[in-house]
């Protein structure tokens, strides 16, 4: 597949993705896709975006670049969400969350065969309320700390 037609399938993907439409994953995702972050393989993804869209039920993404050389597409998406549902023990909030990640898929025939995630952690669980920076952590990142 060349290099659009790949960043075309990930377009795709997080279309559906926004749309919470989990049962496109099986369109999208190999069946023997390898999850190097979060370990579930795509089982697993549907497991966990299954447990976003209920924690997060206006969850959306939106891709602000995507790469794509060889088999791999990067993209950089920026993702708002308001906490209305349980999340990994944290009662919902009402509060609305902005946070940015960047996927690393490897495309086959079409389908995500390996992926990788990297997520701003600390500002997104910050944004929830669930940790709070320290005095030194304030100072360190003042802006951050708001």
């Amino acid at each position: 597949m060349s290099l659009e037609e790949n960043k075309a399938v990930v377009r795709k993907f997080i279309e559906a993705y926004n749309k919470h439409d989990l049962s496109s994953i099986e369109d999208f995702v190999a069946p023997d896709f390898v999850d190097h972050t979060h370990k579930g393989g795509r089982e697993g993804l549907k497991q966990l975006f299954a447990m976003a869209f209920k924690a997060f039920p206006d969850w959306h993404e939106t891709i602000e670049d995507i790469i794509a050389e060889g088999d791999k597409v990067w993209v950089r998406v920026t993702t708002t969400a308001t906490h209305k549902g349980e999340w990994q023990g944290q009662a919902p909030t009402g509060k609305k969350l902005k946070s940015e990640m960047v996927d690393i898929y490897r495309i086959v025939n079409g389908k995500h065969v390996e992926g990788r995630f990297v997520t701003d952690s600390l500002a997104f669980l910050k944004q929830l309320g669930a940790i709070e920076y320290t005095e030194q952590g304030k100072k360190l990142f003042p802006e951050d700390a708001k």
